[in-house]
């Protein structure tokens, strides 16, 4: 019998490279029980395999995690908590739970750092718990997730593509392909629940576009897919002589009139309703900005949005992408498995990195990219493009 390298795949009409048949016999030590428990008597291995191991578990766990944060949230224990610490007694009176219920919800958010004990067994706000008061942002998301989860109960029926209706795919209308149910949303209350969540989220990544890019040295700004009009006022302020349009679903234009009426910049923005897959795109903007739509939709569809954009953005006008991406090395799970799980329970679209955008740019027209950084690229990475 011909012996093997210890290192050397076994599948036979297999062929691996030297570096992989090393990677495979790793893989299958590491795998091994009698390896791991040997790995942790030895000093030098004992801190990765402890490592290792607690990773494991916290992803196992991760959605129990979630839930206590979504407890926390539901009872508004972070606002409570805004003013200075307080007593498990003290938060009796004040949050709807039996004395055993909030013990075990104290505790274990203490443990997840989201709360920290401090002098005389009072709770205050924890390493994680500090940035949650007055976040209006990530609450929303965080509730918002409910419809999630409730999607991600059968992973596999989800992967498979099995033909049920997911409460995400109901929850975001314009999902649909029917025109007729398109057009229904011209009316406002079928729009108004998830235009009200994405408003609410937005500053999350508005920040990070208006901090990295400079809108003052434009005269015309047309945000497509312009929700409520939140990215437009947040942006307002910093160039005082920017006219704007936004262009979004009938309803949802209609929504955002309404919301700039009491505003001070009313007189400086029109908003249009349309579908921008299907109308023309309003003219006379030398900057057009693209926040969180992108990766809602399929690469079709995208090359024909951004094929019109081109056709409409004069010469050394702008486009600005903005939102989430795939492949960014800081988070890399954040694209492929956040994203990549939240779009297909959406029941459309796909997290894209900025290479991935590049090439259809370039398919629409665009010749010239610039990636911008981000202080934060969990909630934005900017991709500007012209031609």
């Amino acid at each position: 019998m011909s012996k093997t390298l210890p290192f050397q795949a076994s599948e036979p009409g297999v062929t691996y490279s030297i570096f992989d048949q090393i990677v495979i016999w790793k893989d299958r030590q590491i795998a091994k029980r009698s390896f791991q428990r040997l790995a942790a008597g030895i000093p030098i291995f004992r801190s990765i395999s402890k490592t290792r191991a607690n990773d494991v578990f916290d992803l196992m766990a991760g959605f129990v995690y979630s839930q206590i944060l979504l407890a926390c949230v539901q009872v508004e224990l972070f606002q409570k908590l805004a003013d200075g610490p307080k007593s498990q007694e003290e938060l009796l009176s004040l949050i709807p739970l039996p004395p055993k219920g909030l013990e075990r919800l104290l505790l274990a958010a203490e443990s997840l750092e989201l709360l920290e004990r401090r002098s005389n067994q009072r709770y205050g706000l924890g390493r994680l718990g500090a940035p949650m008061v007055n976040n209006d942002a990530l609450c929303s998301m965080i509730l918002h997730h409910t419809a999630l989860y409730e999607d991600l109960r059968d992973p596999l029926s989800l992967l498979r593509g099995d033909p049920r209706k997911k409460i995400l795919e109901q929850y975001w209308p314009y999902i649909t392909e029917q025109e007729e149910e398109l057009r229904s949303l011209s009316d406002s209350e079928k729009v108004s629940e998830y235009s009200k969540l994405m408003s609410d989220s937005l500053p999350l990544v508005a920040d990070e576009v208006i901090e990295a890019y400079d809108f003052s040295k434009h005269h015309t700004h047309l945000d497509i897919g312009g929700g409520q009009g939140t990215f437009l006022r947040l942006v307002a302020p910093h160039a005082p002589n920017l006219e704007m349009q936004l262009f979004d679903l009938p309803g949802v234009a209609n929504l955002a009139q309404e919301q700039f009426k009491q505003s001070p910049i009313a007189n400086r923005v029109d908003c249009i309703g349309g579908n921008f897959f299907e109308d023309t795109l309003p003219k006379g903007a030398d900057i057009i900005t693209l926040i969180r739509v992108i990766f809602d939709h399929d690469d079709n569809r995208v090359l024909h949005l951004l094929k019109k954009i081109r056709e409409t953005l004069p010469k050394g006008g702008v486009l600005l992408i903005a939102e989430p991406m795939a492949d960014t090395p800081e988070i890399p799970a954040m694209g492929q498995a956040y994203f990549g799980m939240y779009l297909l329970a959406m029941g459309r679209g796909k997290p894209r990195s900025t290479e991935d955008l590049k090439q259809l740019l370039t398919l629409a027209g665009f010749s010239q990219f610039k990636v911008v950084k981000t202080k934060m690229a969990i909630n934005a990475q900017v991709l500007l493009a012209g031609y």
